[in-house]
């Protein structure tokens, strides 16, 4: 079987070469690589496909008599799936294949697979060190010391001084694989956990909202896991941060659209928000002149929740997974076509 690792500079291809090799070590390869260059060159929109490498022209000739492509960032347009007749599956390294077009693969008789949940445990702890960094002023602290040299006995002051999760009413907007585990964490912190995400049933930790409006208004804390979909876009605006108590904070490590950055600025400018802390933007990376560099108490990450060494292992074990499967005539466990 003939199997290309189009990895880049987080999945690496030696290591989805390792996890093949260690799940297929009865079955001939023929494995050839192609090195992407994410994320020290951003991704973007390729043709019809979102959040991929451009490389169209490279992955062709590295797809030649190729059956299976391993992948995280490879651009699978119209046009790359159809100058490569012999691929018949391409097992993508994240949680969703926006990297493949996914009616033309299904065409083409082209199996499509992903890596659910790879990431859920990393975005889940970066979300809590956002939270603490915000709440505690972590960041303001180490800059006056670090890079000013000022032992700035203020931050002592009650004024200065950042609440505690424990006893805190923290509100979850989306109850998914990271939120889930977040809440999990904040139980063990002590915080009053309240959960608002209307397409989940059964138990969570801690209590459920009735409503988003009742969630925001009773929580000095929210942080975002929704998806971004056209209903999600927007959701936290300048309506929905007033409901919050004065002096509250947000934190998004989920998606940058959940959010209106202009509201989220005057919210922080006012004092209505007490500070926020950002993974995620409505454009990434932020433009030079973007609000969001200069409003004050505001913590901001270009995108790392997902980013732990971990994470990269279990995305390449997730998509060998798979080539087993493939390889062996089984059943796909994570396939969409």
């Amino acid at each position: 079987m003939k199997v290309l690792a189009a990895g880049d500079h987080f999945v690496l291809n030696t290591l989805i070469a390792e996890a093949l090799r260690r799940r297929l070590d009865d079955t001939p390869l023929q494995l050839s690589e192609l090195s992407l260059p994410w994320p020290l060159e951003p991704f973007g929109k390729v043709a019809e496909v979102d959040e991929a490498s451009d490389a169209e022209d490279t992955l062709i000739e590295a797809l030649d008599g190729v059956e299976v492509c391993v992948t995280q960032m490879a651009p699978f347009t119209e046009r790359v799936l159809a100058a490569a007749p012999a691929l018949r599956m391409i097992a993508v390294c994240r949680g969703g294949p926006v990297n493949v077009n996914l009616s033309a693969a299904q065409a083409r008789d082209v199996r499509v697979c992903f890596a659910p949940g790879r990431n859920a445990a990393a975005t889940a702890e970066f979300t809590i060190g956002l939270m603490l960094a915000a709440l505690r002023g972590i960041p303001d602290a180490h800059d006056s010391l670090a890079r000013q040299g000022l032992w700035d006995a203020s931050y002592y002051t009650y004024d200065r001084c950042g609440p505690e999760l424990e006893d805190t009413p923290v509100g979850l907007i989306g109850y998914g694989a990271v939120g889930s585990r977040v809440a999990r964490v904040l139980s063990a912190f002590g915080a009053e956990v309240e959960v608002y995400d209307p397409y989940v049933r059964g138990d969570v930790h801690g209590m459920r909202a009735a409503s988003l409006d009742a969630l925001l208004a009773r929580s000095r804390v929210v942080t975002l896991h929704a998806r971004l979909t056209p209903e999600t876009r927007g959701l936290i605006g300048a309506r929905e941060l007033a409901l919050m108590p004065k002096g509250s904070v947000l934190v998004n490590a989920a998606r940058g659209g959940l959010v209106r950055t202009d509201a989220l600025c005057d919210a922080l400018d006012s004092g209505q928000l007490a500070a926020a802390a950002l993974d995620t933007y409505e454009q990434e990376p932020p433009a030079p002149g973007s609000r969001l560099l200069k409003t004050p108490n505001l913590v901001l990450t270009p995108h790392l929740g997902g980013a732990s060494r971990a994470v990269a292992h279990k995305a390449a074990a997730i998509a060998a997974a798979e080539v087993e499967r493939y390889a062996r005539g089984e059943p796909l466990a994570h396939c969409l076509t």
